[in-house]
């Protein structure tokens, strides 16, 4: 007969356990956890499904977490919009608020989960989120888990989520956040696995790392994430330019690094870069990296027996491992954490619902309004919708989300307005998203013609964009065009020549190349992915409860015709910043039912000497009767570089209520930094010379002008003495 199983050992730690003393610092205790156990107990830490260690009193921990826009995939939760929702609101203050309601989300949802006895994925208070990852071509799926396309946009708002989840405890963290994926990590997705993406030390240091350090710098993430692409031959998980000499040694991570879900084993199937897992985890760990999601850092011990790496690089990981847990509070008494004393109650909380709604509002980016066809007039008396995205939840809910009790889809916000208001109403759904068929169109059309006003909701949903694998639809995630779904066009111009007036409402989480649109429709609203209140916040701007305010975090192109190959990681020809032909929409484009105007530009001083800092206001002015936010971009342009440089670069924004009648100076700091060029050694300099400042609700013309002075005002400041290097 077979033996008996052994005794369950007691999850209890030895009596002269100082890890357990909460009157020692982080680091001793620490120190004596690890010195206790053995090198398969280390090793078992360093995958995202880290298991007990019973004799310690260690309990399981699943490391593996997500919070995107919400708490994702761990029951119901309040689903902000999407991430690149977020960051077309241009408001980092906002940004910091939803990421608080979800990290209050999360520990109300862990301190739940420890009472029901439960430690696995989902579960835990370290999350892979967020992506501030460069958009830099439309055609990545997973562009719409970003915040658009501009290193100084991802920054802060990136640093706003950062802290809103961390919180701001001098000893414990809220959450821990996780930056990813670093670095230089934008597609193909299908090709991920083993691209290698080649980049000039110009393009690295000054588009694809500058929000990566100012996350570190600004708000001593807890985590980053390694992608998996290579990058000049180095795949990212083993990479120790990027993971050491740069993340750690130059800007002072003090963090722990976790893989991509399978990247380690990239590293010797795809890369080939060794040729064994052993070999792989252990490039990846010598490299910097500190916990794998996957299987392959369970080969450690073996590695460690081939003399690929020692105990004492391997204790270094689970050092930082095990810091950020005592670090949450994981192993002192729940009355010494303050976090842990968030009810249960704030889960879904009906305030978290009403941010859902304004942070949806504040994303509604009106592209066109010739004529004034919106807000909707009173002389409108029946009004229909029509469009396969309008009842859709999908386009509610984006990626990487969590599930709502209730939600709004862009019909039902419709609706109720339509209902408060007595109107006559019809709504025809004219065609599937992407199936080639054209049997409802008649009817749409037919609706259409019945209407004094059309709502036409059009767009993507996350089963046309998305991450590799994520739906079978779309196994590699990324589009091939730009543009609308083919049975969405032909809907479009049937609905169009109806002859009634159309408002065109656009869904999705990407540029959409739309010129017929453009030129045909005199009304165009972009949504995005916005939430589990969308719905109700598209009904509110489309009929004036609110003026739209949302700014594109994205340049929108016409076609991907004006783009290069999307292999291509030069930023030659891509994003505002070096785009050179004529967008459909530009970075920082929008609307409002308000008009404003700009004056009294003041840059003070207007001559520099190197180091010195600059002072730029304006008075915007809101001469209209309708209440307004505005967007304040600031941009600058280097007159006479020595080397190629950005046309124009975003160098401040802020988002101010202007009521009607009113107006408000706005401040900006103009920095060295945000004066510097990155030359051709990567170096980061301030150059003697003459830069243009201009200061608007968008970007200026191609002569750094705007049209008049409603868009926008311009100046130059003036740089003097010799080169200055920055750190």
């Amino acid at each position: 007969a077979p033996l008996p199983p052994p005794p369950k050992q007691p999850d209890r730690p030895p009596a002269d356990a100082t890890f357990l003393d909460a009157g020692k610092g982080f680091d001793v205790r620490v120190a004596d956890l690890i010195g206790r156990m053995t090198l398969d107990e280390k090793i078992s830490q360093m995958i995202d499904k880290a298991v007990a260690i019973p004799r310690l009193g260690v309990p399981e921990y699943g490391w593996w977490n997500e919070a995107l826009h919400g708490v994702a995939r761990a029951g119901v939760a309040t689903v902000f919009p999407q991430a690149i929702a977020l960051a077309a609101t241009w408001d980092d203050g906002l940004m910091l608020r939803v990421a608080t309601a979800t990290s209050d989300e999360a520990r109300a949802k862990y301190h739940q989960f420890l009472r029901e006895g439960k430690h696995g994925r989902y579960q835990g208070l370290t999350f892979f989120s967020p992506n501030i990852n460069i958009f830099r071509d439309p055609r990545w799926g997973r562009g719409h888990e970003t915040y658009g396309e501009d290193p100084f946009l991802t920054a802060r708002m990136g640093v706003a989520f950062i802290k809103g989840m961390q919180g701001e405890h001098p000893k414990y963290l809220k959450t821990l956040a996780t930056a990813k994926h670093y670095a230089v990590h934008s597609g193909p997705e299908k090709d991920r696995h083993a691209f290698d993406a080649r980049v000039s030390k110009r393009d690295l240091y000054d588009t694809y790392l500058p929000h990566f350090e100012a996350v570190v710098r600004e708000t001593k993430v807890g985590s980053f994430m390694s992608a998996y692409n290579a990058i000049d031959g180095k795949p990212a998980s083993a990479n120790d330019t990027l993971l050491d000499e740069i993340l750690r040694k130059r800007w002072g991570f003090g963090g722990y690094v976790v893989t991509d879900c399978g990247a380690v084993r990239d590293i010797w199937r795809n890369h080939k870069k060794v040729e064994t897992a052993e070999q792989a985890a252990a490039a990846a760990v010598k490299a910097g990296t500190d916990i794998e999601c996957g299987s392959e850092f369970k080969n450690l011990g073996k590695a460690v027996k081939q003399g690929l790496i020692t105990e004492s690089e391997i204790d270094r990981a689970v050092t930082r491992l095990f810091l950020a847990r005592f670090r949450l509070g994981m192993f002192d008494p729940p009355d010494m954490v303050p976090w842990s004393k968030i009810p249960y109650a704030r889960n879904d909380a009906p305030e978290h619902r009403d941010l859902a709604r304004q942070a949806a509002r504040e994303a509604m980016v009106l592209l066109e309004n010739r004529g004034g066809l919106l807000p909707i007039k009173p002389s409108v008396k029946k009004l229909a919708v029509i469009g396969p995205t309008a009842d859709s939840a999908d386009v509610l809910l984006g990626n990487y989300n969590g599930t709502p009790s209730q939600q709004v889809t862009i019909l039902d916000g419709v609706k109720a307005e339509v209902a408060a208001r007595g109107l006559q109403f019809s709504y025809a759904q004219g065609s599937p998203v992407m199936q080639a068929d054209d049997s409802k169109i008649a009817e749409a059309v037919a609706t259409a013609k019945w209407a004094d006003l059309v709502v036409l909701v059009l767009g993507l949903t996350p089963r046309e964009e998305g991450e590799e694998g994520e739906n079978k639809l779309n196994p590699s995630g990324d589009r091939k065009d730009i543009g609308l779904p083919a049975i969405q066009d032909k809907l479009m111009r049937a609905v169009v020549a109806a002859g009634k007036p159309v408002v065109l409402v656009l869904t999705g989480g990407s540029n959409l190349g739309i010129p017929w649109a453009k030129a045909k429709l005199p009304a165009i609203l972009m949504t995005w992915y916005s939430g589990e209140e969308g719905g109700a916040a598209v009904a509110e701007v489309l009929f004036g409860k609110a003026s739209p305010a949302g700014r594109l975090p994205v340049t929108f192109y016409a076609s991907a015709e004006q783009l290069p190959d999307f292999s291509d990681y030069s930023l030659k020809n891509r994003t505002y910043r070096y785009f050179t032909g004529e967008p459909l929409w530009a970075f920082g484009h929008g609307m409002s039912y308000a008009t404003l105007k700009y004056s009294g530009l003041k840059i003070v001083p207007a001559r520099l000497q190197p180091g010195q800092t600059a002072y730029v206001s304006v008075d915007v002015h809101n001469t209209s009767k309708v209440d307004s936010d505005e967007v304040v971009q600031l941009y600058v342009s280097d007159d006479k570089a020595s080397v190629p440089v950005p046309v124009r670069s975003l160098a401040g924004f802020r988002r101010v209520p202007v009521a009607a009648g009113t107006h408000k100076v706005v401040t900006f700091t103009l920095t060295p930094r945000q004066l510097s060029i990155v030359n051709e050694d990567g170096q980061r300099i301030v150059e003697a010379g003459r830069f243009t400042v201009a200061v608007g609700g968008g970007q200026p013309g191609k002569n750094h002008k705007y049209a008049s002075a409603a868009n926008g005002v311009t100046g130059s400041v003036e740089v003097t003495g010799s080169t200055q290097t920055l750190p």
